[in-house]
């Protein structure tokens, strides 16, 4: 019988890493930017936007893992598999 890959989803990896990343890039763009860092990027919060943008793509990521799972095929023991001929 087969089984879901679980937590070795390499989709969960990458969301877990963008949900990190996306909240500490919004943490600074909500209480670590000033006039002189909104002037240099022409009044945009870059650090606001990319921090939500991670973090939407760490939920799009984390929603595909969960709505679609990998199944792994159970290994068969050894010799059971092959046909003789």
């Amino acid at each position: 019988m087969a089984h879901k890959a679980g937590l070795f989803d390499l989709r969960l990896v990458i969301a877990m890493l963008f949900a990190i990343y996306g909240a500490v890039v919004l943490v600074v763009g909500l209480g670590f930017t000033d006039e002189s860092d909104l002037a240099k990027a022409d009044g945009l919060n870059i650090n606001l936007w990319s921090g939500v943008g991670m973090l939407a793509l760490s939920a799009a990521f984390a929603a595909w893992a969960f709505l679609r799972p990998v199944v792994v095929p159970d290994e068969e023991p050894a010799g059971e598999g092959q046909r003789r001929g």
